[in-house]
């Protein structure tokens, strides 16, 4: 049996004779469609609230989501709307006008996975970068806990959040080679990102603006390879009289 045949009849813990529409509309039960992504098929799951979670489209989707939510599943249309801003968001990796139900999330987490929303598309940041943003500066751990367990993958980018020494760790969703394939595929060097990691450069400078980034700022790499000098602090670059970047804001 292939993997839509197995989701359209999942109807996990929905008490006998409850409609499926009262199911749906009561919160006994999430909706769920499948939509491409650069990793494959994916699943989307949706409430009254907004889009709840994203996972791969893959062998014991369906458990997962009993496990992490304690909810039904039933194969439904999304709102109209909606329906066109989910394959959006997805390919985007951010969620734009789609609602997305954090609920399940504590406020620092919510609040945290929003701010990890704002990372352009094809760059990245550490997580003590979030943790700063958050005005909670050490709290870099709970960053990374709040990143593996982000129900909303793809719409919300933690594949665009790397370790605060500057690796890309490890990825919720299907696990590092994804991560990797998914910065690769919105025009990230993963393998440069490593190698600068390995060499201990957290921010690179550009001696002719006077400004310092994070290293996928796209205003650093607008500048010529000649022309950036890298720093394995934000203090180091301060002190050779750079000041920080406005865009990516690395502190």
């Amino acid at each position: 049996m292939n993997i839509e045949s197995r989701l359209s009849e999942l109807v996990t813990g929905l008490p006998d004779g409850i409609a499926e529409g009262v199911a749906l509309g009561t919160g006994l039960a999430d909706g769920f469609d499948l939509y491409p992504s650069p990793l494959g098929e994916v699943v989307v799951t949706f409430n009254i609230e907004g889009v709840s979670s994203v996972d791969l489209a893959n062998d014991g989707y369906e458990e997962r989501f009993a496990r992490r939510h304690g909810r039904g599943l039933l194969r439904a249309e999304p709102p109209s709307a909606w329906g066109r801003h989910i394959p959006e968001a997805v390919e985007a990796g951010t969620p734009g006008k789609l609602p997305v139900d954090l609920r399940s999330r504590t406020p620092f987490q919510a609040r945290i996975l929003r701010i990890a929303a704002s990372i352009p598309k094809g760059e990245v940041r550490p997580y003590v970068w979030l943790a700063r943003e958050a005005e909670r500066p050490g709290a870099a751990r709970a960053v990374g806990s709040t990143m593996a367990r982000n129900p909303v993958p793809l719409i919300i980018p933690c594949h665009r959040v790397v370790r605060s020494d500057g690796h890309l760790g490890e990825y919720s969703l299907g696990g590092a080679h994804n991560k990797w394939e998914l910065l690769t595929h919105e025009g990230v060097e993963p393998a440069r990102l490593e190698e600068l990691a390995e060499h201990h450069v957290r921010v690179q400078g550009d001696p002719s603006t006077g400004v310092y980034c994070l290293p996928t700022c796209h205003v650093i790499r607008g500048s010529g390879e000649w022309n950036v000098v890298d720093f394995a602090s934000t203090d180091k670059a301060r002190s050779q009289g750079f000041r920080s970047c406005p865009e990516c804001r690395p502190g």
